[in-house]
């Protein structure tokens, strides 16, 4: 019985340090998993994707996309807004694939304001300089190194920063 107990403790003691390390890793603001879901949205597509790149909705937890969709009249500096209905369905949309691993109190309205985000794009490794680059332009502009960010693929292999 102290065999069994004691493994069951072991066992126990292992999940509750794998999930403080997966919470810790990003200060628990990590994108999810998928970042992009399945299934897509046409409105979401057509209306988001004609300024931008209609962002993976797995990169913000539900509140930053809340927040986002109620601002839409004050969009970084455009009004961006929607019908009632457009809005409703797209932050539906946005809320039911939003990041799954976000497990901090945080609620950023950019994707460049998460830990993830600046834990990946740290100075140390992406020369400040690039974001300024004609051919980047700004954080924001994922497709400029990621070339299938809007099919969310961010992986690091992939990775093409242009000059």
């Amino acid at each position: 019985m102290k065999l069994n107990t004691l493994w069951l403790l072991a066992a126990t003691a292992a999940l509750a340090t794998t999930a403080f390390t997966a919470q810790a890793k990003y200060n628990g603001e990590d994108r999810g998993r998928p970042v992009m879901p399945a299934q897509s949205n046409a409105q979401w597509v057509a209306e988001c994707g004609s300024c931008h790149m209609a962002f993976p909705p797995g990169l913000l937890p539900a509140a930053s996309w809340k927040k986002v969709m109620t601002g839409l009249d004050k969009h970084f500096g455009t009004d961006a807004s929607l019908s009632a209905a457009d809005t409703q369905m797209i932050t539906d949309y946005l809320v039911k694939h939003a990041s799954n691993r976000w497990s901090a109190n945080t609620a950023p309205l950019k994707i460049t304001d998460g830990e993830w985000f600046k834990t990946k794009h740290r100075a140390g490794e992406i020369d400040p300089a690039v974001w300024k680059r004609e051919s980047v332009k700004s954080p924001a502009n994922c497709m400029a190194c990621h070339r299938a960010a809007d099919q969310g693929d961010f992986d690091e292999d992939n990775v093409r920063i242009p000059k």
